[in-house]
């Protein structure tokens, strides 16, 4: 077994290294359990959440890593509020017209919008400590995604627990990374999705293009992070303004 003090170093180390995660700022307490690393406390998005998971996890003597990280909302609301506002997106969201939506408060389901037949599929979801978890089947991978990212985009959300199902199955490609990506940033009001060209080999996406701000630089950037099993972003977007 490797010292403890030593792993926790290294881990310390590698995320210290890494720019988006800025400990500084958003300082992570760093563990180590029976050969797994826990880390916890808030980091400022989803791009740096994922970050201090992998690195950590590359760590020589770590077997594993205890995910007890939260986002740092940009503005704090209670799991009502946040609730309330998932559940709108989805019922005005076009691509889950044809689904049944239901929501889980406190051990009891309430139906919001109902499909009869499955030909939509069904989403659950519930809301504890910012904390949004989602669950039932959806007729496709893009949409699994999709509901994966509104759910990242809610105002208050400080983690995303995406436990949807694809009835029938598919199979995961880079190509179906890439086809959500169109959809979320055509979505985006926060972006120009025809600036930005993007690929994606092995679940690393590279975005390219010009932008007009940082700030929509930046947004392009967290909304390839959302997309569930996404590993790692490489973001060679320029800024002309």
């Amino acid at each position: 077994m490797p010292d403890k003090d030593e792993v926790i170093k290294r881990v310390h180390r590698a995320l210290e290294y890494e720019p988006r995660i800025n400990l500084h700022r958003y300082p992570v307490k760093i563990g180590f359990v029976d050969g797994a690393v826990v880390l916890e406390g808030e980091v400022g998005h989803v791009g740096a959440k994922k970050l201090a998971l992998e690195l950590a996890a590359a760590v020589e003597g770590v077997r594993g890593v205890i995910d007890r990280l939260r986002i740092a909302p940009t503005e704090r609301k209670g799991d009502g509020a946040i609730r309330d506002v998932l559940c709108g997106f989805f019922l005005h969201e076009a691509e889950f017209q044809n689904c049944t939506i239901r929501v889980r408060i406190k051990g009891r389901l309430e139906t919001l919008h109902e499909v009869h037949g499955d030909a939509g599929g069904e989403i659950e979801t519930a809301v504890e400590d910012g904390v949004i978890t989602l669950e039932g089947n959806v007729i496709s991978l893009s949409h699994k995604r999709v509901a994966g990212v509104l759910a990242w985009w809610t105002p208050g959300c400080r983690d995303v627990v995406n436990s949807l199902d694809v009835q029938p199955p598919e199979e995961d490609t880079d190509d179906e990374v890439l086809d959500a990506l169109r959809l979320v940033l055509e979505m985006d009001p926060l972006v120009q999705a025809g600036q930005i060209r993007a690929n994606c080999r092995n679940y690393v996406v590279t975005l390219e293009g010009c932008v007009r701000t940082e700030e929509e630089r930046h947004q392009a950037e967290l909304d390839a992070w959302c997309l569930f099993a996404v590993d790692r972003v490489t973001n060679r977007i320029e800024v002309r303004g």
